[in-house]
């Protein structure tokens, strides 16, 4: 069995046997993967804390025939979401990031713009910054999965949309001008809506110096997480966790 190596981003590890982990990491070169990583709780040369989920990792595998888990023998660390400061505001942050990849990707499926998404945004993701890069990763995540369509024309009419007129539904893609509106339709603020065009055109780092209150774009991250569970057809529970923040 050739090794093979790749960077990496930790998802998910769980236990397996007495020592053992299941691990699901996202490689930049072979997709999202899932491994066994043998005597994982005991070796600290091997793996030491790189199996913190949303590690960025240097891993060395094996495909076995005939098995669906790979066989992980090393992580070298990065970077390391423990290296800076660490609140419950960012831990539930970049612990949505793990749970949308890992429901959210296919396995063995490479996906490059993926992976430097999440690479920038985990960078943006500081204990003073956690909103933007999240309002970001979301936005880009349901662009990437082809859930977001053009956000300046109305999806039931085309025609051209404008400010303090644009609506989204909990249960359509798209936005929507004021005739094409439900009654449970819910508004997305002109700020909101520029924002959303502006970072689709520019990367994370642009918008680190701007100011984000929570509340800012709150409305844009309530329409990407619809679209995403939708896709998914569950509620993710991170984003629970970020709403009882």
């Amino acid at each position: 069995m050739p090794v093979l190596t790749s960077d990496a981003i930790i998802l998910r590890t769980w236990p397996v046997q007495e020592s053992d982990l299941i691990v699901s990491f996202f490689t930049r070169d072979y997709g999202r993967l899932k491994g066994v990583a043998k005597a994982a709780l005991k070796s600290r040369k091997r793996f030491g804390g790189a199996l913190e989920p949303t590690t960025l990792a240097r891993a060395w595998f094996a495909e076995r025939p005939r098995q669906e888990l790979v066989r992980l023998d090393q992580l070298e660390i990065i970077r390391s979401p423990l290296s800076v400061p660490v609140d419950a505001t960012r831990m539930a942050v970049l612990s949505f990031y793990a749970e949308v990849l890992d429901e959210a990707l296919p396995e063995h499926d490479p996906q490059d713009a993926v992976f430097r998404l999440v690479v920038s945004a985990l960078e943006q993701t500081t204990v003073e910054q956690p909103w933007m890069p999240l309002t970001y990763f979301s936005l880009w995540m349901t662009r990437l999965m082809g859930l977001l369509p053009d956000l300046g024309h109305c999806i039931a009419c085309g025609e051209a949309l404008h400010a303090a007129e644009v609506f989204f539904h909990s249960n359509a893609d798209g936005l929507f001008c004021p005739l094409h509106r439900n009654g449970s339709a819910n508004s997305l603020s002109a700020d909101s809506w520029q924002l959303a065009q502006r970072m689709l055109r520019a990367p994370v780092s642009a918008f680190a110096s701007e100011a984000w209150p929570r509340r800012r774009a709150q409305d844009l991250r309530r329409f990407t997480l619809q679209a995403l569970e939708r896709h998914l057809e569950r509620k993710l529970r991170t984003a629970e966790s970020l709403a009882r923040l």
